[in-house]
């Protein structure tokens, strides 16, 4: 039997292989790059801070913290609103007589903490790292070690350490070495701490009668007074003369 002949018009079937559709991309478009240029410059801007910070905190924790001088206690060595550096590698058995130290003086003077909620701790922490801290934390001379008997005065008008009179050149001109009478031992693991202006200090003499005798614990010291930064005009260390003075 023959063939149909082809009508007109008909194509014959293509021999190629079918192919399979290929799946569609999505070029590019200059807008999509920019958003992620875009991102990746917002995310380095981020982390730069951020890291920034966190060197700060452990440095400001671990070696070194700014604090402002708030008042007139440590005239005329240190002023209102000198700016200084405190050494937190200084151990309490470190400190010698004369050393100036940044300690937290809630349990030594029996200070009162408010509680703070989480709004203000971050304040704290932001005006801490500039200096501005808290208003438990005093500065103030080491007088008295572990096992000091401190006196005042002797027969001469000079507080006595031991029994030995002790020259204080730091004191504020025209300042006795104290108007107020005591004769105190030192506890183990504790400081006899008093200011340089002895008229207008609130140190270890106002707390006698309180839980601690107004002596400070060796735990509760921030550090040693290292440089002061503030004002310029006087940076460098603090009285390092009268700092290694011993009775």
């Amino acid at each position: 039997m023959n063939e149909e002949p082809s009508s007109p018009g008909s194509t014959a079937p293509s021999s190629s292989p079918a192919t399979s559709p290929q799946p569609a991309t999505q070029p590019s478009t200059p807008s999509t790059s920019s958003s992620a240029r875009r991102r990746d410059r917002d995310l380095r801007w981020l982390i730069g801070p951020a890291v920034a910070l966190l060197l700060v905190l452990l440095v400001r924790s671990l070696l070194v913290t700014p604090f402002r001088i708030p008042s007139s206690s440590m005239e005329d060595t240190l002023h209102v609103g000198d700016r200084i550096l405190v050494d937190r590698t200084t151990s309490p058995e470190d400190l010698r007589h004369g050393d100036i130290i940044v300690f937290d003086a809630s349990r030594a003077f029996n200070l009162d903490v408010p509680d703070r909620g989480l709004l203000e701790g971050l304040v704290d922490g932001l005006e801490a790292l500039v200096g501005q801290g808290p208003p438990t934390d005093y500065v103030k001379r080491v007088i008295g070690l572990p096992g000091d008997r401190v006196r005042c005065c002797g027969p001469d008008g000079r507080l006595e350490v031991n029994g030995t009179p002790v020259d204080e050149p730091y004191l504020k001109p025209g300042q006795q070495p104290s108007t107020m009478t005591f004769d105190v031992l030192v506890p183990p693991r504790r400081l006899w701490v008093m200011g340089d202006n002895r008229a207008g200090s609130a140190d270890s003499r106002a707390h006698l009668g309180e839980p601690g005798g107004g002596m400070v614990p060796g735990d509760d010291i921030i550090g040693k007074v290292w440089v002061r930064y503030w004002p310029l005009d006087q940076l460098g260390a603090v009285d390092p003369d009268e700092s290694s003075a011993t009775p």
